[in-house]
This record gives structure tokens, C-alpha cells and sequence, in this order.
């Protein structure tokens, strides 16, 4: 009942907001194209010839958008043989002429000559009085304007046919309410699993319940599986806090001369592991938000804020795309980013270049530094847990480790290359885009 209702319902509403559609975006063009027409008819009565038979006004355009560059108001004269005379607002672009038509008439079409910037065009050939030359004007405007028109006037009848259409499956909805009463067996079933009589929901469903009930099965073992991964880490972190453990208790046992440097020793390897177990905890547990959204450009940012104030000679400097977000938790984001950013500040020599790129479903972050950087034999054994290069300056050699951990688990990846323009290493950091 309730699909044969909103069928027909859709239907009706569909067919007659599309002729609304049709019909209020027509007028928002014609209109637009009426403007234009006029502004080019105006043009061709103020246009007169030169003494060195170029083509000028005896009065400028009423329209300051034509002086203004790039304001999206453009004009353009041109005719064979002679210079063409374009709107200052054009500055180093030009309109196109397509030659093998002659427009006795206002021809009006769309345009994305400019790329980025979708231009509506009106063009007519005119032969001025005192000149054998055909005269091309042309008058062109973005049309971010009528697509703005068009927008606001989807979005009204969207929103209002679908109340329209919200309404009138309430009604429908309602005649349904006890064909749906199997859900009342899913509380029941559920409330079972959380009292641990059951482990998974019965199979015998009606098809419309399936999939609610498939979805909760899958959560369960879903919820299941990431408790045996929390508790394996918990047993992987027991077993490398185990040796350094043993190692510190022989030797105050022994009572070593040696025992300080062996508790510091044997203590900057348990922070290790445990900063690594941590981190990858972290981000499993974050991973399961599906709505996990962090902007790119905020969390470098913050990050750039941070290196300054840790290291006054160096000088981080971000370029790319300002919008990009990936399926990242903002914490998580921070500490990728934080640990290559602070790399290539410690051990650059004072340069370092951020770039944010999209490639197609993913994000790709280059952290480039102008450093000695690293022979290709060695880039992949610094992704080792405790791998350091350089041991003159401080740290743990868990930085890259963890980038490569964390950004695993979201579904990511972290390569090092050889940056082309500074000369040190360049650190790829891809993510899922948001």
C-alpha cells in the first residue's frame, strides 16, 4: 500500500514540478537574454568609424562592469582584417568568433570558453555606415546569475513539493502502521541479545524487516571482531612492555651499577611502544564513524602555528586546495600531520613546503622540506618502529610509524620521495576524501 501510494504520488508531484521547472527558468532566461540583446542594440547605435577605420563609440557604455577586469560583463568588436576592440573588463582574454555565419539577427548562446567562469554570449554582424567591413559585436555575462536565479527557484518548489509530497505519505503511512508490526519482534529480539539469551537476530523475517535485521547482525559482529582486535593489541603491548619489564627488575635485583641507565633505557622503549599502541587504539576506535569528516587546510594550519613556535628558524609555507576534507578524525589528521611537518622542520634546513591535491577519491598531502633527504635504500626501514637516521637531534622514531599506522586504518597511505623543488625529502600523505 504505501509503495503504490508514493508511486503515484511521485509521479504526480514529479511531472508537475518539472513543468514549473520548465517553465520559470525559461522566463528567468528570456528575461536575461533580453538584457543583453538590449545592451548589444545600444552598442551598434553609439558605434561609428574611426579615421583609421577601427570601429569606436561617441558614448561609453552606460555599464561600469565593462571597465571593471574580469567583472563578468564583457564586450568585443572585431571584423576581418582590423584590430578588435575589446571591453577593458576582458583585460588579456578574448571572446571567440566563429567565422562561416553571418548574424543578421541577435544570436544568443552558452559558452565555457573562460573554463571556470560559464558565459551567456548575444552576437550580431553589422556593416557600419562608411565601412565594407563585417563587424562582429558581441556582449557576453556570466551566468552566475540566472544560475543563481535557478537554483533559488529549484530549491523553492523542491522543498515545498516535497512538504506537499511529506504530507500526503503521512496519511499513506498511516494505514500501514500495522503491516509493520514485526518490528515489535526485532525489540524483543534485540532486548535478548543485550541480556545475552541470543547472539543474533532469527532469520524469519519478512523480507521488508531484512535488512534492518541483516545491519544489526552485521553491527554485532562487527563490534565483535573490534573487541578481539582491542584485545590483541592489548596482548602485543603486554608482550613488548614484557622484556624491558624483566630487563629493569634483573637489574635492581642485581643491583647493576648501571641500573639508571638501564631504567632510562629500557624507559624510552616502553613510551614507544606504548605512544605506538596508543595511537593505533586511537584511531581504530575513531574509525567506525562514518560522519568522520576533517578540513585539510584548518589541521595544517594549526600545525604550521605549532612548528613556528617550536622551531624559529624554520618556515612552513601551505599551497593547494582550501576545501579539501578527508574521512579523518581532526585528532588523528593533527598527529599525521604533525609528526611529517615537524620532520621536515627538524631536520630541513629551514624550508618547508606543504601542498594539499586532490586525486580523484582520495587527497593527496606533500610535505616537502629542503634537507639533505633520503637515499631510496633507506626510506622504506624508517617506517620501522623505533628507525631513526639521524640520532643527534631529538625523538623516538615512532613519527613515521605512526602516519603509516594511523593513515592504514583509515584506508590511506604514506610514501617518501624526493621533492624536485627544494631538493630534501618529499612525504606523500594520501587520504580517503570527504
Amino acid at each position: 500500500m504505501i509503495v503504490v501510494a508514493a508511486l503515484w504520488i511521485s509521479v504526480l508531484l514529479l511531472t508537475g514540478g518539472f513543468a514549473l521547472d520548465r517553465i520559470l527558468s525559461t522566463s528567468i532566461v528570456r528575461n536575461f537574454d533580453d538584457q543583453l540583446t538590449y545592451v548589444i542594440k545600444g552598442m551598434i547605435a553609439a558605434s561609428e568609424i574611426g579615421p583609421d577605420g577601427e570601429v569606436r563609440f561617441n558614448r561609453p557604455p552606460a555599464d561600469q562592469r565593462f571597465i571593471e577586469p574580469y567583472s563578468g560583463v564583457y564586450f568585443q568588436v572585431s571584423g576581418e582584417g582590423a584590430d578588435t576592440f575589446p571591453s577593458r573588463s576582458l583585460w588579456d582574454r578574448r571572446l571567440q568568433v566563429t567565422d562561416g555565419h553571418f548574424d543578421l539577427e541577435t544570436h544568443i548562446y552558452d559558452s565555457n570558453e573562460f573554463g571556470d567562469e560559464p558565459l551567456r554570449v548575444a552576437e550580431r554582424d553589422v556593416i557600419l555606415p562608411g565601412s565594407d567591413v563585417r563587424w562582429r559585436f558581441q556582449v557576453a555575462q556570466s551566468r552566475e546569475m540566472i544560475d543563481d536565479q535557478i537554483r533559488e527557484l529549484r530549491s523553492t518548489l523542491f522543498w515545498s513539493f516535497l512538504a506537499l509530497g511529506v504530507g500526503l505519505l503521512i496519511l499513506a503511512a498511516l494505514q500501514t502502521f500495522y503491516g509493520l508490526w514485526p518490528l515489535r519482534r526485532v525489540q524483543r529480539e534485540v532486548a535478548d541479545i543485550r541480556s545475552g539469551t541470543k547472539q543474533r537476530i532469527s532469520d524469519s523475517f519478512p523480507s521488508e524487516i531484512e535488512p534492518l535485521t541483516e545491519e544489526i547482525n552485521q553491527l554485532l559482529a562487527h563490534s565483535e571482531a573490534q573487541a578481539e582486535e582491542a584485545r590483541r593489541h592489548a596482548g602485543n603491548l603486554a608482550h613488548a612492555l614484557k622484556t624491558p619489564l624483566t630487563v629493569v627488575t634483573n637489574a635492581a635485583t642485581a643491583d647493576a651499577p648501571d641500573l639508571c641507565k638501564t631504567v632510562i633505557r629500557e624507559a624510552a622503549v616502553m613510551r614507544r611502544q606504548v605512544d605506538h599502541h596508543l595511537a593505533r587504539a586511537r584511531a581504530i576506535g575513531r574509525r567506525t564513524s562514518a560522519q568522520a569528516r576533517a578540513r585539510v587546510w584548518d589541521s595544517v594550519e594549526a600545525v604550521q602555528r605549532a612548528v613556528d613556535r617550536l622551531y624559529e628558524h624554520a618556515t612552513v609555507d601551505i599551497a593547494g586546495d582550501k576545501r579539501a576534507q578527508v574521512r579523518v578524525e581532526r585528532q588523528d589528521l593533527d598527529e599525521m600531520l604533525g609528526n611529517l611537518v615537524e620532520n621536515g622542520a627538524k631536520y630541513g634546513n629551514g624550508r618547508v613546503f606543504v601542498t594539499v591535491e586532490r586525486d580523484g577519491e582520495m587527497i593527496d598531502i606533500l610535505v616537502e622540506d629542503d634537507g639533505p633527504g633520503i637515499s631510496e635504500a633507506d626510506r622504506d626501514s624508517l617506517f620501522a618502529r623505533g628507525a631513526r637516521l639521524d640520532t643527534g637531534k631529538p625523538g623516538t622514531g615512532l613519527g613515521l610509524a605512526i602516519v603509516r599506522d594511523v593513515a592504514e586504518i583509515y584506508g590511506g597511505r604514506v610514501r617518501l620521495e624526493e621533492s624536485e623543488d627544494l631538493g630534501g625529502l618529499l612525504a606523500r600523505l594520501t587520504l580517503p576524501a570527504g
